[in-house]
């Protein structure tokens, strides 16, 4: 046997064991915890880079509940894909990733959208720009914690 049918033999078997899965940037959400913090699948949770929404608390921020609500609509029960920056992890352990939803880049669609403000937390910065001109959108059009 050649070693690239072995390797493809071994793929396949390892992958039809109960609890395998291909390596891959996509995972289910399980749970949305507030406007910038979901759940996956397998328990891992996964704080969005560059945006911070008002937290549930207690005690709960101004319109935490509607950043709630708007994280819930884009991704809960749905496939995600993670995408890294420069950091794995933050200082309680949780992912810190891009999150994209059908299309949507869900980090920036909070921010345009008024429930999260755009934050720099270097070194974790590739798409700051871009967080930070939704916000100015966001602001302008008085939109979400924008609103008078």
């Amino acid at each position: 046997m050649s070693s690239r049918a072995l390797l493809a033999a071994l793929c396949i078997l390892t992958l039809s064991l109960p609890g395998c899965r291909p390596p891959t940037d996509t995972y289910r959400v399980t749970e949305v915890i507030d406007g910038d913090t979901i759940v996956i699948e397998g328990g891992q949770r996964v704080r969005y880079i560059g945006v911070d929404a008002p937290e549930l608390g207690p005690p709960a921020g101004p319109l935490a509940a509607e950043a709630w609500q708007a994280n819930r609509s884009l991704v809960e029960g749905k496939e995600v894909r993670l995408e890294k920056d420069v950091s794995e992890t933050d200082q309680y352990g949780r992912l810190l990733r891009y999150v994209h939803a059908e299309g949507t880049f869900v980090n920036a669609e909070l921010v345009r959208q008024g429930w999260a403000l755009s934050r720099a937390y270097p070194p974790d910065t590739k798409y700051q720009e871009y967080l930070d001109k939704m916000e100015a959108m966001a602001r302008r059009a008085g939109r979400g914690i924008w609103a008078e």
